[in-house]
């Protein structure tokens, strides 16, 4: 219990003195409660659960887990800022969630890691592209696109990715534990092609150095080691250099100049941003150096320019409900199982995932509706 509140209070970004002092206690004795060496009463608990904008439920329930990550992510200079400080915040109550349904159905959480690869001395840059191509191989991709990246986290590696609304200058967060294993959260807002740019920056983090946590900004400097790691090994691992020399090749061929549809093409098959795909053909030298530039002066390359390419229109990000969060195949087949047992309720599991109630009621229905079309499992 002690241990608990002191969660509750560091999510709620309270000092002990704080605390303490806004329900007339001492520091002293809050310090005893959350260090279990005092009882806390329950006019105490009630003053408690309220100044930290928590249900006693959610407090006191038998299988819920309190995860504790944010203090890891304090240590990082970006954190300070709102943005960064809400995301470790929301990292850290959506693993809690996963873990705790795990708890209570049972479930073994598996992971597949590759081996950490820890920075060599001299071009880190090197060390990336040799370590994506390496685990592209590992997990028998060769040279194609990656179709799903967020699957191939979860299903493949045992990674926990999670999808919220986030401050726009924040794209992801990465954090390790060697029991919890390893957790992404990408920003929910952002399009696709940049989400799977996020994740394979991250993926980069995962493998070379796991135990620290990182915050993905907008406009963050990539002086240190790790970031020009994480960086070239996400380029890589999405854009592997002999498939974009080769498709490169085929798009271009007869021609004499670098232009939007050849972009377009490009950037489709491999899933990334139009301009991801200038930049790594700039890095190759398959383009001139300031192509990118080039083509924002001239106006970027727009939607409607990628629809009359592709003969398609690009699609809308949906608005899911509850804000727009939405929830991992994983975490939302056990949330399903966990409502159609009976062990947690619809608003249960709505708080837990940060959801709203109609997304939580569709993930029970799916459930529902598959009882007379299936077998049962034995």
């Amino acid at each position: 219990m002690g241990k608990r509140l002191r969660i509750a209070r560091e999510t709620a970004r309270l000092r002990q003195q704080d605390a303490a002092s806004q329900i007339g206690l001492s520091r002293t004795t809050l310090v005893a409660i959350e260090k279990g060496d005092r009882a806390v009463k329950g006019s105490e608990l009630r003053a408690l659960v309220d100044l930290y904008g928590i249900s006693m439920n959610q407090l006191l329930r038998k299988d819920s887990v309190h995860v504790d990550l944010v203090p890891r992510f304090r240590r990082l200079p970006e954190v300070g800022d709102p943005g960064v400080d809400d995301a470790a915040q929301v990292l850290n109550e959506l693993v809690s969630a996963e873990v705790e349904l795990e708890d209570v159905l049972g479930v073994v959480h598996s992971s597949h890691l590759p081996p950490e690869r820890h920075l060599s001395v001299g071009d880190v840059r090197q060390q990336a592209e040799s370590d994506a191509l390496e685990l592209r191989n590992w997990l028998g991709l060769g040279v194609r696109p990656v179709a799903d990246i967020k699957s191939l986290l979860e299903l493949e590696l045992g990674v926990r990715v999670y999808e919220y609304p986030l401050h726009a200058k924040v794209s992801g967060l990465f954090a390790y534990d060697d029991e919890i294993g390893a957790c992404i959260l990408i920003n929910a807002l952002h399009p696709p092609e940049r989400q799977a740019q996020s994740l394979a920056h991250e993926l980069g983090h995962i493998v070379s150095s796991r135990r620290k946590p990182e915050v993905l900004a907008e406009e963050q400097s990539h002086n240190s080691r790790e970031e020009r790691y994480a960086t070239v090994f996400g380029r890589v691992f999405l854009m592997p250099t002999r498939a974009v020399i080769q498709k490169f090749r085929e798009i271009t061929a007869g021609a004499t100049k670098l232009t939007r549809r050849h972009v377009i093409i490009l950037a489709h098959f491999f899933g990334v941003s139009r301009e991801a795909a200038v930049r790594r053909l700039e890095e190759l030298g398959l383009a001139r150096e300031g192509s990118w530039d080039w083509f924002a002066e001239k106006g970027r390359i727009t939607d409607a320019q990628v629809t009359a390419v592709l003969g398609m229109q690009q699609p809308k990000r949906p608005v899911g409900f509850g804000g727009g969060a939405r929830v991992s195949l994983k975490l939302g087949t056990m949330a399903a199982e966990a409502m159609s047992r009976g062990i947690l309720s619809e608003g249960q599991i709505s708080q837990l995932l940060k959801i709203d109630r109609v997304v939580a009621r569709s993930l029970h229905d799916e459930i529902e509706d598959g009882d007379d079309e299936l077998h049962e499992l034995h």
